[in-house]
Order: structure tokens, then sequence, then C-alpha cells
């Protein structure tokens, strides 16, 4: 039972995890064991971030990858695997957003929106998939939304891809249960993010309406989301598979 949330030894990929939701995620497998490689775009914030991670004392490095193209995600499969000797854990966090309405969003942004948030993530888990079936198993964890259940106006590409993502979610959890890959989602409330803070920004009285309706009564933080990482990620949840679960301090059983 002691070793039930004990990441030592493992390697774990963090997509978009040089800030955010997934430096909260990484924090929390960093502090439980893990071995961590920050994949993301910025390289300076990224090494910042590896350099966080290290102070908790885990291992990390960095990869620098557009998640939208394929050759680079396989390259980021393959140069973990290269470096760290194994790849255990995959989450798939790197997500963007265009706020507008269905009938203003042009293609361009509904496609940017697409491939980096959902498509992203299915090139990543098919990277992954051979490397961690050829190991004996492995954990597959994407980041969905509130969005993945409630339709706002002003979110169509980003909410249909966090809608995808749990549908990806439940068809890799039932396609690779066999090699014991575990694949589950993880879907954030309200988090006080940049992504966020933007949208708070642009959106008149959205921080009253979050407050008025999340039970606990404040915006979530990063590190919110360290826990259930470590318990996605680790033998804990071994016999948990297809789920999507919220981390949104009550704020998806509210009518």
């Amino acid at each position: 039972m002691k070793n039930m949330f004990n990441l030592t030894g493992r390697v774990a990929i963090v997509t978009g995890g040089n800030g955010g939701i997934g430096l909260g995620m990484a924090r929390g497998l960093a502090s439980h064991g893990a071995t961590i490689v920050v994949a993301a775009r910025k390289a300076e914030k990224s090494e910042a971030a590896a350099k966080e991670l290290a102070g908790l004392g885990a291992k990390a490095t960095v990869f620098a990858v557009d998640v939208k193209d394929e050759g680079q995600v396989k390259a980021m499969i393959a140069d973990t695997v290269k470096r760290h000797g194994r790849l255990d854990i995959l989450i798939n966090n790197a997500g963007i957003n265009v706020r507008k309405p269905p009938h203003e969003i042009n293609v361009a942004e509904w496609r940017e929106v697409m491939e980096t948030n959902l498509t992203s993530a299915f090139m990543a888990s098919q990277a992954a998939y051979p490397v961690m079936k050829a190991a004996g198993g492995g954990k597959i964890v994407n980041i969905g939304s509130m969005m993945s259940i409630f339709g706002a106006p002003f979110v169509p590409a980003y909410a249909a891809s966090k809608g995808g993502i749990v549908q990806f979610t439940k068809v890799c959890a039932n396609s690779w249960a066999k090699d014991n890959i575990q694949v589950n989602a993880v879907l954030p409330g309200w988090i006080d993010t940049d992504l966020t803070r933007q949208g708070r920004a642009q959106i008149k009285g959205l921080n009253e309406r979050v407050l008025e309706r999340t039970p606990v009564g404040r915006w979530g933080v990063p590190d919110d989301l360290a826990g259930i990482a470590v318990f996605l990620c680790g033998p804990a949840s071994d016999f948990v598979t297809g789920t999507a679960i919220p981390v949104d301090g009550g704020y998806s059983i509210n009518g």
C-alpha cells in the first residue's frame, strides 16, 4: 500500500508542461519521484519549469515541440526513450482557445484549436502506444475541460475539441486495456491560468459567475491538479480506465 502513489523510476512526458495546469500536474509527479520531460514550444519558459521541477528533487529535461506537427511529436517520444530509457506516462495537456461565437470563428482558427487540443493527443498517444505496450503497460492522461460537458456560446472549437478528448479517451482505454495501458481524462474547472485570465479580461462578469456557481467559492489553481495526476499516473489507478474526472470545486454538480 505504501507504493500506491510512488512514481520513482517512472518517466513522464507532459505536453504544455511549462506553465498552468501542465506544470501543476508535473509538480505532483515530480514530488512523487517521476522524471519529467517538459514538452512545449517556448524553450526559455520550459527551461525555467524544468529548473523548478529539479528543485523538487526530480530529474527534468526539456523537449521543444509543436504538438501540431506529427514528425515533431514522434521525435518527442523517440527522444524521451533515447535519453531516459523508457516512457511510462503521457499527459496530453497542450491546448489553446479562440473565444468567438460559432458564426464568427473562421476555418483556420477552428483547425488551429482542433489540431492543438485534439489531434495532438491522438498523435502523441499513437506514438507512445508501441513503447508502452513493449514495456508491459503505461498511463495516458488527456486533459479535457468543463467544456467537455457544457457548451458555452463563445468556445465552439474549444468545446468540440474537449468533447472529442473524452470520447477519444474512452476508445483508447477500450482498445489498450489488454496491453495494461490505462487511459483517463481529467476535466479541470475554472483554473487560474494565463488562458483563463485572458477569458476574464474578454468576458464581462465571468469571474463573478464562476465564483457564484463553484461551491468551494474560489477559482482553482494549477496545483489543485497535482493530486489527480499522481493518482492517475501511479499504481493506485491500475483498475481505473476510460474515466473523465472533473476537478472543478463542484462547478459541474450545480444545475
